[in-house]
C-alpha cells in the first residue's frame, strides 16, 4: 500500500514553522526599527527575512517608512514580511529600539522613560548631553560591540571588522587606481613588476581579514600589533608566512617608507592603553601612498586622524599621503552587513520574548548584559564612564534585586 502524501498548500518555509511550533513568545514585545542618517549610515540590524521571522515568533516590528533604503529594501517588502510602516514619532514610541548609529539628543527627546535601545557604540557620535536626557529618561542602552559571552569573543564586532577588513582592500584597489587619482598601480603586481606594499596596524580579526584579501591578490603584507599572541594567532590563521612585529620604532618606520598602502585597525574599545602611529611616521611615506583608518568612529590609529571635526573631510591629503578616514566603512556594503547582524540578533529577539524584561534576558543572557552599558539611566559600563568622565555603577547590585 503507498503512503499517501498530504499535499501542502504555498511554499513550505521551514525556519518558519519551527518558529511557529516551538516559540509562542511568552513575552511579545514590539520592536522599532527607525531609518537611519543615509548621507553617513547605510546599515540595518534586520533584513526582511529576520522580521519575518519575528513577527511569526508572535512580536511586532514597527518600521519607519524608507529606513530599508541604504540596504536596497523596500517598505513593501518589509510590510510582506509581517512590519508595519509608520512615522518616525511611533518608532521612537515602542519600549525596544534596534538601530546603529547611536541615539542623538532629538532622538532620544521622541522615547518614552525606560525605553531600550540597541546600536553601535561610536563614542565620538555621542554627547553628554545626550548621555545626561538619556539619564534623566531611565533608558537602558546596548553597544552591539560590547556584546561578549566570555570576553574573549565579540560576535557583533568581530561580524563588522570581518566586513571592515575585506572592504578595506577593496577601497585601496580603488584608491590606487588612475580612475580615483591614484599612483595607477595594481594591487599585487605581476610577473616582472614589484608587487603592492601593504602595511597593516593591529592583528585582531579586521587585520586578518586584511591580511588575507591582500595576500590573495599577490601583495606584500606588513603586520604590526602591541600583541605578540594575536601576531602568532593571526600567522597561524593566515596559515602561510607572513611578516609580523611589535611596535619596533625602527622596523615600523623603515616598513612605513615603503609602504603603498597602510591600514588601521587597531581595537580600542574596553582596551586599557591606546596606539598611536605619531604623524613624524606618515611623513616618511612615499608620495602618493594611502591611509586607510578604520578606526575613526573610535577616535583614529592615526596621528593625522585622530579625532577629525565632524565637518573635516573624510578623505583628505596631508604630506602628499591620502588619507581615507570614512566612518562605517561596512556601510559599503550594508546589505552583507544587515543579513550578518540578523543571524545574531534575531536568537536574542527570541530569547528576550521567553524572558521578557532588561532584568531578565541580562541575567540569562551573558551577550546581552555585557553589552548594556546604560540600565535604567545609569551608566554600568566603566570603560564609557571613564569616557564621559561620568560615575560607573556595577550592573549587578541593580540586577540582584530582581
Amino acid at each position: 500500500m503507498k503512503p499517501v502524501k498530504e499535499k501542502i498548500k504555498g511554499p513550505v518555509r521551514i525556519p518558519q514553522e519551527l518558529l511557529k511550533e516551538l516559540s509562542n513568545a511568552r513575552y511579545p514585545m514590539t520592536l522599532g526599527i527607525p531609518k537611519e542618517n543615509l548621507k553617513v549610515e547605510k546599515r540595518l540590524a534586520f533584513t526582511p527575512e529576520a522580521v519575518d521571522m519575528i513577527v511569526e515568533a508572535g512580536h511586532r516590528v514597527i518600521f519607519e517608512e524608507g529606513a530599508g533604503e541604504g540596504v536596497n529594501y523596500s517598505d513593501s517588502l518589509y510590510a510582506e514580511s509581517g512590519a508595519e510602516i509608520v512615522s518616525r514619532k511611533q518608532v521612537f514610541e515602542c519600549d525596544l529600539i534596534f538601530k546603529i548609529a547611536p541615539a542623538t539628543s532629538d532622538e532620544v527627546a521622541l522615547m518614552k522613560k525606560k525605553t531600550t535601545i540597541c546600536s553601535m557604540l561610536q563614542l565620538p557620535d555621542i554627547s553628554g548631553d545626550t548621555i545626561q536626557k538619556m539619564a534623566e529618561k531611565s533608558i537602558n542602552a546596548v553597544g552591539y560591540e560590547l556584546m561578549t559571552a566570555d570576553g574573549l569573543s565579540f560576535p557583533v564586532r568581530n561580524s563588522i571588522s570581518e566586513i571592515e577588513g575585506a572592504a578595506s582592500v577593496s577601497v585601496a584597489s580603488e584608491l590606487l587606481s588612475n580612475e580615483r587619482g591614484g599612483k595607477g598601480i595594481l594591487m599585487g603586481g605581476i610577473p616582472g613588476v614589484s608587487p603592492t606594499e601593504i602595511v597593516i596596524i593591529g592583528a585582531g580579526v579586521a587585520g586578518t581579514v586584511s591580511a588575507r584579501a591582500a595576500l590573495a591578490l599577490g601583495a606584500v603584507v606588513k603586520i604590526f600589533d602591541s600583541d605578540i599572541r594575536k601576531l602568532r594567532k593571526l600567522q597561524t590563521d593566515l596559515g602561510q608566512p607572513v611578516f609580523t612585529s611589535v611596535f619596533q620604532p625602527n622596523v615600523l618606520i623603515n616598513a612605513f617608507q615603503s609602504a603603498d598602502v597602510v591600514i588601521g585597525a587597531m581595537r580600542y574599545i574596553n582596551d586599557p592603553v591606546r596606539y598611536v602611529i605619531s604623524e613624524e611616521v606618515i611623513r616618511t611615506m612615499k608620495k602618493g601612498a594611502l591611509v586607510i583608518d578604520l578606526r575613526i568612529n573610535q577616535g583614529g590609529c592615526f596621528e593625522t586622524t585622530c579625532f577629525l571635526p565632524y565637518n573635516h573631510p573624510k578623505i583628505f591629503e596631508k604630506f602628499g599621503i591620502l588619507h581615507y578616514c570614512v566612518p562605517n566603512i561596512s556601510s559599503r556594503v550594508a546589505r552583507t552587513t544587515a543579513m550578518a547582524l540578523s543571524n545574531f540578533f534575531i536568537p536574542l529577539v527570541l530569547k528576550m520574548g521567553e524572558l521578557g524584561e532588561v532584568a531578565g534576558i541580562a541575567k540569562a543572557d551573558m551577550d546581552f548584559r555585557s553589552g548594556l552599558y546604560m540600565y535604567s539611566g545609569k551608566l554600568v559600563n566603566s570603560y564609557v564612564a571613564k569616557y564621559f568622565n561620568f560615575p560607573s555603577h556595577d550592573i549587578g547590585l541593580f540586577l540582584s534585586a530582581f
